[in-house]
């Protein structure tokens, strides 16, 4: 072993390696008996493509971008069958340039289904019907809430594809939030979930049932569950035409029948429902039921509804996303664990056996270089609990000089209602190969332990998210791990304002990095922010009308003149979620004050960063920031200009 100061250790992971693994295969599917799913594709512009299992390779060159943008963040983007008698698989998807629908068949030119504007999500294909029935959204004015949404029906023959009337409506607008039909095998009832401003889809969503008639519309339309403060988060049928859902009644997301829950524990069986489309169960032939489930992580299983027990696939991968197909007695799924990347896995749920069929893991570089993570609950404020990953500094060949302590960074999920999966990530490696030990803090508001531990943040954020991070940090430094005056904190989205709101709100970090962030909530609430989270702050903050003093004393831009700390401020400007004034108003209201930072802004990047040279870029920033910070001699990255 050679000794080095942390923070200066040599290593292979470097940026364009992390930038090459970044994302994973998502919106798995069976078209007939064959898995197929989306990929990312960085160096492609971060397109994702679609991939045929058969060969595992992408069907659709660039330009071809398979995402929805409904409700920003988007959701399951595509569909597939084999018609009766066989011959080509027929498969539907949305193209993110345009939105539009289009229809594809392996050999052939996508052609497009419906006409430009309207923007399409989660599609069911009725090959009886000829067509496609999916959540059409569509704005009616210039404001980000000047928007309709329902569920539709687009016909395959492409007569809509410049005739907006031929798209048949199938629900009134009267609910501002649909998720895509489920019908019976026989097709005679449909189930969707429905949910209304302010709530969001974790704090209640309704579950509905509607008949349908010979005619395709849909009658007698009534709601079955849910409700203010029941969140269903999903609804599938079963073979024998029984009602699947998760709701969280319990306190728990539990998989119930009817009324009647399937397996009563205290654990999650879903999550939020961030993206239309996303799937933690499949009902199979037999009656049995693939499952998602578990505190924290999520294992897979298939649920005997008879019995109320799990047997899990054995494997590597302790963590599963919410993206799940069956086939027979097959399931299709993306896992992966602390040393295995996402991978599409495939259950044989008659033997028991699991195999990889797309995606596999091959490491890129020696493991030895991995990071070591540790699963640790820490003590916050009161005495309440603080779930955490905690990644210390790791290389085969290099150690510190005795009595060092190493540089930690706090890293903060986005959500903040969502939760960091314990998963092989190389930009973390990227880090602890060098030196530089990572904690990822699922605060409190984070999905996975309960409706209890979620709803700590309801109008708390600013506040629990901001101690849950400080108590983690300061423990480590306490216990010997860290460097208290070495500590750093990160985060994107709803993680950059925590990271933001901890730099002008504590003096626990020397120095941080802001991705895309919320910054000005009174800004970010009144119009500057899409119509899906644009009454997010009612829970997180609480009514604007009400308490508008809280708004103001929360908000890290009200605040910019207590920071001290260097930082790093990253943005894509064609982020409509978390806009680029919010940056810019905060630097404006530092103006004049000596503190260090730079603002990298990044053309065609979104909400968000996809392309291969940008990762680069902002791996590469992020990190020179920790070395003029903690005086870290790390050669061979740009060197960054921070501003004073």
């Amino acid at each position: 072993m050679e000794t080095k100061a942390y923070g200066s250790w040599p290593s292979p992971v470097d940026a364009a390696l992390a930038a090459a693994h970044d994302g994973f295969a998502e919106w798995v599917g069976f078209v007939g008996d064959e898995p197929w799913w989306t990929e990312p594709r960085p160096a492609e512009g971060g397109r994702r493509t679609l991939v045929r299992g058969s060969t595992g390779e992408s069907v659709l060159p660039a330009p071809w971008n398979i995402r929805s943008r409904v409700i920003e963040y988007g959701g399951r983007p595509w569909a597939g069958a084999v018609p009766d008698g066989g011959g080509r698989p027929l498969l539907v998807f949305v193209h993110f340039d345009d939105q539009r629908l289009y229809l594809y068949r392996p050999g052939q030119e996508p052609r497009p289904l419906t006409p430009p504007g309207p923007r399409w999500a989660d599609p069911q294909l009725l090959l009886d019907r000829g067509e496609v029935w999916c959540v059409l959204e569509e704005f009616t004015g210039a404001a980000p809430t000047d928007v309709r949404r329902v569920l539709a029906a687009v016909p395959l023959d492409g007569s809509a594809a410049d005739d907006r009337a031929a798209v048949r409506e199938l629900t009134d607008d009267r609910r501002r939030f649909v998720t895509g039909p489920r019908l019976t095998q026989d097709g005679r009832r449909a189930a969707w979930l429905a949910w209304d401003h302010p709530r969001m889809p974790w704090d209640g969503t309704e579950l509905l049932v509607g008949e349908v008639g010979a005619d395709g519309t849909l009658h007698s339309v009534r709601t079955v569950a849910g409700g203010p403060t029941e969140a269903v988060a999903q609804a599938e049928w079963s073979a024998d035409g029984r009602l699947l859902y998760t709701s969280d009644r319990s306190g728990w997301w539990n998989l119930y029948r009817d009324d009647e829950p399937l397996c009563p524990r205290a654990e999650e069986f879903a999550g939020p429902l961030w993206r239309l489309g996303q799937n933690w169960f499949a009902p199979l032939d037999d009656g049995r039921v693939a499952v998602l489930h578990g505190r924290g992580p999520l294992a897979l299983g298939t649920l005997d509804p008879e019995t109320g027990e799990i047997a899990d696939a054995a494997g590597p991968w302790t963590e599963f996303s919410a993206t799940l197909a069956v086939h027979g007695t097959r399931v299709l799924a993306v896992g992966a664990g602390p040393r295995t990347a996402h991978e599409v896995v495939e259950l044989d749920t008659a033997s028991g056996r699991t195999r990889v069929v797309g995606t596999p893991h091959q490491d890129p570089v020696d493991p030895a270089y991995y990071p070591e993570p540790q699963v640790r609950t820490f003590t916050g404020p009161g005495g309440r609990e603080v779930h955490a990953h905690v990644h210390p500094p790791h290389h085969p060949h290099h150690t510190a000089p005795e009595g060092e302590l190493p540089p930690y960074v706090v890293w903060a999920h986005g959500g903040p209602t969502s939760r960091t999966p314990l998963v092989l990530d190389l930009a973390i490696a990227y880090f602890t190969s060098r030196g530089i030990g990572v904690a990822e803090v699922n605060y409190g508001g984070s999905t996975g332990y309960g409706r209890e531990y979620r709803e700590r943040l309801r109008e708390r954020w600013g506040v629990v998210d901001v101690e849950d991070c400080a108590a983690v940090a300061l423990a480590l430094a306490d216990e010997g791990t860290a460097d208290r005056a070495r500590l750093a904190i990160r985060g994107g989205s709803a993680g950059g304002w925590t990271a933001a709101a901890s730099l002008t709100g504590t003096d626990v970090y020397a120095c941080g990095t802001i991705s895309y962030p919320v910054l000005d909530l009174a800004g970010w609430g009144e119009g500057e922010t899409h119509d899906f989270e644009s009454q997010y702050l009612e829970s997180l903050i609480g009514p604007l009308a009400e308490v508008p003093e809280r708004y103001v004393e929360r908000s890290p831009s009200e605040h910019a003149d207590r920071l001290t700390a260097p930082f790093l401020l990253l943005q894509g400007l064609d982020d409509v979620i978390c806009p680029p004034a919010q940056c810019e108003r905060f630097l404006a209201r530092l103006d004049g004050r000596p503190v260090p930072h730079a603002y990298l802004t990044f053309t065609g990047e979104g909400h968000g960063f996809r392309r291969a040279e940008t990762l680069v870029r902002a791996l590469e920033a992020e990190l020179a920031l920790y070395a003029q910070v903690f005086g870290l001699d790390v050669p061979g990255i740009p060197e960054l200009e921070l501003t004073k």
